[in-house]
């Protein structure tokens, strides 16, 4: 960030420039776009780096005075078109801060959710649903930051909101009842937090249809961490295994149509194309939650004082399968090693098509590769 682009301000005549940010007096401004302020450099910069940088010129339609319309119909397009640009605006924000939360960056979240929050209730008001996620996703990052007070503010907006719209989704329910079940996690008030993740995975089964979603494994994970916090090893351990399950199904659908399209011949492969198969792939965030589930769960199977091996090779299998799909070979061989040494002390275990078909699917890649 280079400091020509930070333009100090003279001391206003009428109303106060705010921060961006904080909403405190602001004492420099954006050059680039000169319709942007903030209290201090430190808030500038991280804006920047958030999202600022992104939308710099996009910002100064919306910020500076309207031109002089002829007409009605001109100043209706004129209406129409400053909407269009907040609607714009509220998704690339939203969607920046989304995948800083994926990768764990809540630092970076902050400001590229706080400008979501701001256009979306500009568009859609105060009150609507739409501010839920926005609202969540602040909530999230302030929990994960350690700002528990902070995060509590913003759940009670989302919560309100939900309380107050009979027709809010079961999809945006189930994500307010897990940070609610996290944030008492947090603060050590169990009970509460359990009651919430039942209902995160309740509604996120409504949302989705069934108990086997990969949307419902993060309430089962995070039960099972509190039961483990609390010492119930054996509902822990169970439910430790219900989410490798989960992800274990998952993956080996994405396999399977994988595999299908290996040993399909080009001809007939177009026809799947145009079926939508290519639709099937994992998204930046159910990368960062599938990792954030099963690398700890790999942890605690293999730091258990009594390793149970088909459990381990589960959890192997899932990781291979998981690493074939982001392209990481390497890894994904790697763990394909660990699952034919574990299978190597199980008695009468034999290996499964789905293991068969990503080897195959993994020497593919290689050979093609070189």
């Amino acid at each position: 960030m280079q400091t020509d682009w930070l333009v100090p301000l003279a001391q206003p005549r009428g109303r106060k420039r705010r921060c961006e940010l904080c909403l405190g007096t602001a004492t420099v401004r954006c050059a680039g776009c000169g319709v942007t302020y903030y209290c201090d450099v430190d808030h500038q910069t991280a804006d920047w780096i958030s999202i600022h940088e992104k939308i710099c010129q996009l910002l100064i339609p919306l910020r500076t005075a309207p031109p002089f319309y002829n007409s009605d119909k001109e100043r209706k397009l004129g209406k129409e078109q400053k909407r269009s640009r907040e609607i714009f605006l509220a998704g690339v924000t939203y969607d920046t801060a989304q995948n800083f939360l994926s990768e764990g960056n809540h630092e970076d979240a902050i400001p590229a959710a706080l400008h979501s929050l701001k256009f979306t209730i500009g568009i859609y008001g105060p009150n609507s649903v739409e501010l839920v996620p926005r609202y969540l996703i602040l909530a999230e990052t302030s929990l994960g930051l350690g700002h528990l007070s902070q995060s509590e503010e913003y759940l009670s907006q989302a919560h309100w909101i939900v309380l107050k719209n009979t027709n809010c989704s079961s999809d945006v329910q189930s994500k307010l009842h897990r940070i609610l079940g996290l944030l008492h996690a947090a603060k050590g008030n169990f009970d509460d937090s359990l009651y919430h993740l039942a209902n995160n995975v309740y509604f996120a089964s409504c949302a989705f249809g069934t108990t086997n979603n990969i949307a419902v494994s993060g309430g089962y994970f995070h039960m099972a961490n509190v039961f483990f916090r609390q010492n119930r090893m054996d509902i822990a351990d169970s439910l430790y295994s219900e989410v490798v399950n989960i992800w274990y199904d998952h993956f080996n659908h994405l396999i399977d149509i994988q595999y299908q399209k290996l040993i399909t011949p080009a001809e007939i492969d177009l026809l799947s194309e145009e079926e939508g198969t290519e639709e099937e792939i994992l998204d930046e965030k159910q990368q960062g939650e599938a990792t954030q589930m099963l690398n700890p769960i790999l942890e605690l199977r293999e730091q258990s004082p009594k390793p149970q091996l088909e459990k381990m090779a589960k959890v192997f299998h899932t990781l291979a399968m998981f690493h074939y799909l982001i392209h990481d070979l390497p890894k994904a061989d790697e763990f394909v090693m660990k699952v034919l040494q574990a299978s190597k002390h199980l008695p009468g275990h034999d290996l499964d098509d789905s293991l068969y078909h990503l080897v195959k699917l993994i020497k593919s890649k290689v050979a093609y590769e070189k």
